[in-house]
């Protein structure tokens, strides 16, 4: 993988530093996400929003009571991160937002490629038809991977 460290934690602050390429990447995973989020039965959204009863019915009825506010605070994620998307620092409310934005892409993502636990990186071939999408959900493991160390508490911050 990279060897770049793309946030950085200084304090109450957290560096993030993307390129032009990384930027353009995550502005059309955001616009993808968020055309998605507008239909919150979506089958590739069933990861985002799993059953919590195991009985249709009561699924339904908890569903209706809770859809809009899920469906709102996933898209506030998505929001603070385009907002923020070529922003030099995030404060750590906004880190937390590009966290769990990254892991709704990559769960999203996960669901619509059958990306298993037992994918290995270093097995893929190129000649794969899968090829640049495992490299993109590999890449956005990769900065959520990141962000969670970046935002570890450690002595000294």
């Amino acid at each position: 993988m990279l060897s770049r460290r793309n946030f950085q934690r200084k304090g109450d602050k957290v560096r993030l530093r993307l390129d032009v390429h990384e930027r353009i990447l995550l502005n059309e995973l955001l616009d993808e996400l968020e055309r998605l989020l507008d239909d919150p039965d979506d089958p590739e959204l069933r990861r985002l929003f799993p059953p919590a009863y195991s009985e249709p019915t009561d699924d339904e009825q908890y569903r209706s009571l809770v859809r809009d506010q899920l469906v709102s605070g996933r898209a506030k994620a998505l929001v603070t991160v385009r907002e923020t998307l070529v922003a030099e620092t995030l404060d750590l409310e906004q880190a937390d937002q590009w966290l769990r934005a990254l892991n709704d892409m990559r769960l999203v993502l996960g669901t619509r490629w059958d990306v298993t636990e037992q994918l290995d990186y270093g097995q893929l071939d190129p000649n794969d038809p899968r090829d640049r999408e495992l490299a993109v959900y590999g890449y956005l493991s990769w900065l959520q991977e990141q962000l969670v160390e970046a935002l570890q508490p450690a002595s000294g911050r």
